[in-house]
Parts: C-alpha cells; structure tokens; sequence
C-alpha cells in the first residue's frame, strides 16, 4: 500500500520527507500545489492513498482514480473540496484531521478583532497614501465576546479573550459545560454580542447558517469575524449590513469564492479586514498537520 502526496507545497514536503519514520508507508510526493484535478488520476497512478492540501477532487475525477481507497485531507474541510458521501459510495473513504491547527486559528481570530475594533486595516491603508487618518475604536475590555461553535479553535479563542478582560458566552450545537463560559441559545448570542465569531465545521446543515435575518438580529454596531468558511455566512447580506452600518466591521480570512477575484465588493468596503485563508498557516500547525497525516498512513496501512 502507498499514498501520494498529491499538491505539496515546498514546505509541506520537506515536512512529509522529514517527519517520516521507518515503518511508515510508502508516501510519493508531488511537489506542485496547483496541480489542476484532470492530472489527479495520473498523479496517482494507482495509489490506494491521496494525500490532499487544497485540491478539488470532484467525484467524476475520483472515478477515474483506480485503486483509490483512502483520502487524508490535511484539515477539517473537505466539504469545500469533495463530495464525501458520493467519495463513499465509490468506496474511498475520506479522513480528516483535526486540533492541527487549533491554537494558530485562534491566534488569528483575536488578531482579526483587535485590527477591526481599532480600524488597524482602514489607518495603515490611509497612511500609506499620506492621510493622517485617526479613528474611534471599540475598547473590547468588557465587552461581550459570542462564539457560534465552541469546539478546539473556540476554546482556545475563549482563553485568549478572557485575558483581555471580555465576557465570553457562545453556542454550539450539543450541550457543553465550559468553566468563564457562558452557554446561551442562538437569539441572546445575537443579540447581545459586541464581536460574533463564526467557529462551526461547513456541512449541508450549517451552509448559510448566519442567514439574513440572523444578521438582522445582531447587536447594531457588532464586529463580525469568520476564520472558519466563508458559505457559514450569507455573503450578500453580510455586504448590506456592512454598507448599511448595522455592522461595524468584518474581519474575515474566508470567503465563498477563493482565491477572492479582483473587484470583489468586499474589497471595496473601508470597514473590512481581509486575510488570505492563512489562519492555519504557522510553522507549529504545519508541522502538527504533517505528522498527523503520517500517523493516518500508518492507521490505513495497519488495517490493511
């Protein structure tokens, strides 16, 4: 049995070469991150394994992958990539990883809310043209923090922002009993947070979760942040709200369309902070990933 790293960035690999141990199975690595999904039954060549970073692997594709029993996607959203049901009754079975990256994303949620509470973004962007441009911030020290999600990212998130003084509370889909947290249902979570944080896995359930009336029933003036998928949030309505000013800010790492095209309305609007999906992106969490997508090789190959 063998697996093949199918779109490894030049990091990623020399990570996959380093962190290999002996007993490991076989791994081939293809050092070429924008490999398209028509070169992916080729790449493969027989492999029961697939390794995937960011690679869209539509179902007619996988069809064409003979042998293909296994896909190690290296992070929690394979959603956005696949189609794991249709994957599964091909018989490829599709293996997440979790927890990787948990401190990393949570690192970059609190940075996002802090350059949107004080227009860090807006400031740097004027001062780069010469404007001496000097805004108003949210003091967040006892402000109310809400988390929709409250797995491993949320509760990293949920220590950080207690150091800073804030009141967390959140809500998550099965009952939790979390000590300086506060559960509450979805409607006092809305209404009542100065910052709403989006930390909820993408499914069929959860795509547009934050709908247009949701948006409507958060707190006049909140600061949205979204480091988890961007189709968690109705996108259109997000932009009237932010336009409106019922929004504050958005802060935002993800997005519907990815890479985000030139032109794009969030681009336009001075109360949105953008990052390139990097939240995950630290030397810790990639090294973390590497390892864990190791030890799921060894898992498949052990179970035969």
């Amino acid at each position: 049995m063998h697996a093949v790293f199918v779109d490894a960035s030049d990091t990623l690999a020399e990570l996959m070469e380093r962190l290999a141990a002996p007993d490991d199975p076989p791994v081939m690595i293809h050092r070429d991150p924008d490999v398209t999904p028509e070169q992916l039954p080729e790449v493969l060549a027989g492999a029961e394994i697939a390794l995937i970073d960011h690679t869209y692997l539509p179902t007619e594709i996988a069809r064409q992958c003979a042998g293909l029993k296994h896909v190690v996607f290296l992070g929690t959203g394979a959603r956005s990539y696949m189609n794991v049901e249709e994957l599964a009754e091909l018989g490829i079975e599709v293996h997440l990883i979790r927890g990787y990256g948990d401190t990393a994303v949570a690192e970059a949620t609190i940075a996002l809310m802090w350059a949107a509470a004080r227009n860090l973004a807006v400031m740097d962007r004027e001062m780069r043209q010469g404007q001496w441009l000097r805004e108003d911030g949210m003091q967040l020290t006892g402000k109310t923090l809400g988390l929709i999600g409250f797995g491993g990212i949320g509760a990293e998130v949920a220590r950080i922002a207690h150091g800073s003084g804030m009141d967390v509370i959140a809500w998550n889909r099965s009952a939790r009993q979390v000590p300086g947290v506060r559960f509450v249902d979805l409607d006092t979570l809305l209404q009542d947070s100065h910052i709403v944080s989006m930390h909820l896995l993408l499914s069929d359930d959860t795509r547009g979760f934050l709908s247009k009336d949701r948006i409507a029933a958060m707190r006049p003036g909140a600061i949205l942040v979204n480091t988890a998928r961007g189709a968690l949030v109705d996108e259109a309505a997000m932009i009237d709200a932010l336009r409106s000013g019922h929004l504050r800010h958005a802060a935002l790492d993800v997005f519907d369309i990815e890479p985000l095209p030139i032109g794009h309305p969030l681009t336009t609007l001075a109360n949105v902070t953008l990052s390139a999906h990097s939240a995950f992106r630290t030397p810790e969490a990639s090294e973390n990933l590497i390892a864990a997508a190791r030890a799921h090789c060894r898992r498949i190959a052990a179970n035969g």
